[in-house]
């Protein structure tokens, strides 16, 4: 049985992964918790881990808040660009390297607020603490892969759905539950999404492969879809329905209240279509999701 090293393990991925491989590997987690197996905060630490490893899947990360402060905004490249240079300062230190490292990015790289079927080829544009930190780390990794000769897959997800999902999935479902969700009426806009539980069973059907591939569900749901689909399942009507003239207004002025539940830059990702292509891991990865 192989040995897997895993960050990030109590993370909603992680916990995924772990649930999906635990027969298939040695998984060795690697994380703050009391419970991981090497105790550790990468964003501060160089880890000392207990023995080889063939295989790494790096989820650790910080993501879903937006910064409002420099030193909020620096935790990000604390947590996802250093923590990932000690990671690999810590394999440095095992007697033999993994034969791969799985990192699991974001499409957030792009830094695209809109867009159909946006492949790998495109320029790495984005502007946020997030997206740039999750750039540095890719670069780092690859750069490492190359001068050690260790496979690289770097896999770039959009958003991941799955029990308990964070992020706007959350804020999303925290809303319709709440039962003060509003629908913008005739909304058209497709997303991209990708159920976590494909991702996890796709790491042992790409031992030895490296590259950078875009992972999404290939079915590009609606909005109207992904919300008529939470409320189903929460049994809980959506009752608010508004036209897009009186959100824009609303989200204006929510730009100058702190907390209001909508402003400018949420109510665009909620309007624009933004859709990824994952034609390439789907030929070089037998990547074959299911619709979210």
């Amino acid at each position: 049985m192989k040995t897997l090293l895993l960050t990030g393990a109590n993370g909603f991925l992680g916990q995924e992964i772990q649930t999906c491989l635990k027969d298939e590997f040695q998984i060795i987690t690697l994380g703050r918790s009391p419970e991981s197996t090497v105790i550790c905060d990468l964003a501060k630490q160089v880890p000392a881990i207990p023995l080889a490893i063939d295989i790494v899947v790096h989820c650790a990360g910080k993501a879903h808040i937006v910064p409002r402060s420099s030193s909020e905004k620096e935790d990000f490249f604390k947590v996802n660009t250093a923590g990932t240079q000690h990671l690999l300062k810590g394999l440095e230190q095992l007697p033999r390297l993994p034969e791969q490292i799985i990192f699991i990015s974001t499409v957030a790289v792009y830094g695209l607020d809109s867009g159909e079927l946006i492949t790998e080829e495109a320029p790495l544009l984005g502007e946020s603490p997030y997206a740039k930190s999750k750039i540095a780390a890719e670069k780092e990794l690859l750069d490492w892969g190359h001068r050690h000769q260790v496979s690289v897959l770097i896999l770039r997800p959009p958003l991941i759905v799955g029990k308990n999902a964070p992020g706007n999935l959350a804020a999303l479902r925290n809303a319709i539950q709440k039962g003060y969700y509003v629908r913008i009426a005739c909304n058209e806009a497709r997303k991209s999404v990708v159920l976590a539980s494909d991702i996890a069973q796709l790491i042992p059907k790409v031992r030895g492969k490296s590259g950078v591939y875009n992972l999404s569900d290939g079915v590009h749901p609606k909005f109207s879809a992904i919300e008529d689909q939470v409320a189903k399942e929460l049994k809980k009507p959506i009752r608010w329905s508004i036209p897009l003239w009186v959100l824009k207004t609303a989200a204006r002025l929510g730009g100058f209240l702190p907390g209001f539940p909508l402003n400018t830059a949420r109510l665009d990702k909620m309007t624009n279509s933004l859709t990824f292509s994952d034609a390439l891991a789907r030929k070089e990865l037998g990547w074959q999701p299911k619709g979210v």
